[in-house]
């Protein structure tokens, strides 16, 4: 292992089990968790909180560089605090959603956000030795030298039964093949965004979640960590 620490990058498209693979990797090695998309998110719930225009790009990058962001640990679940409030539930809503299309895709929020990402991970790699950013450029731009990447991929129609299945959880109700198109109307936005769009690139290693439960996918990516040390 680097003694400066290592640097796990996990992207790939909406609803694909990033996020819950990320958490169950972070368990297995120890290392810090660093959800950007959850912090896209949380610049959004704080410009409608604040009835921002959301188009204002400007107003999206104060809201960025001036807003307080923590990650915390609860009884093993991870919770989003911005402002030293708990919106962990409030940055999942259909409305947030909506709006983080915006606050993803403006310049000025992805400068300072990456800015703080990497100061995230450096800090974690300090203090536990490593960390594991997700989301959809973290090894493209985030940390393009990232000991390790994946791209963790799965079908569109597995994809969208995941999603189905957490919003009936949170109590939520959707037509499975509602939730399809508005999954391939995303991969599409996500992939032809101008700034931080989802690329995969020769030094990905591809890892197809489709059949695979979230605990065989980090077992997965945890065995080739072990089997190739860098």
């Amino acid at each position: 292992m680097n003694s400066n620490g290592i640097i796990i990058a996990i992207d790939g498209p909406a609803g694909a089990g990033k996020s819950s693979v990320a958490k169950l990797l972070s368990e297995k090695l120890g290392y810090r968790y660093i959800d950007t998309g959850a912090m896209y998110r949380s610049v959004a719930l704080v410009a409608l909180h604040q009835q921002v225009n959301l188009t204002d790009e400007g107003a999206l990058g104060v809201i960025a560089k001036n807003f307080k962001f923590e990650f915390k640990n609860y009884l093993n679940q991870l919770q989003v605090w911005v402002n030293d409030e708990d919106v962990t539930s409030k940055i999942r809503t259909p409305e947030v959603t909506a709006a983080s299309f915006y606050s993803a895709n403006a310049l000025s929020v992805r400068t300072a956000l990456v800015e703080l990402q990497r100061k995230m991970a450096l800090e974690s790699c300090q203090l536990f030795g490593g960390a594991i950013l997700e989301g959809r450029d973290t090894g493209t731009i985030v940390y393009p030298q990232a000991q390790y990447k994946f791209f963790l991929n799965a079908t569109v129609e597995k994809r969208a039964e995941r999603r189905l299945k957490d919003m009936l959880k949170a109590g939520m109700a959707e037509k499975l093949d509602v939730i399809i198109q508005q999954i391939k109307a995303r991969d599409e936005k996500d992939y032809q965004r101008e700034y931080g769009g989802l690329k995969k690139t020769e030094d990905y290693i591809l890892m197809d979640h489709t059949m695979l439960t979230v605990d065989e996918s980090a077992h997965a990516i945890y065995q080739y960590i072990l089997e190739h040390p860098r």
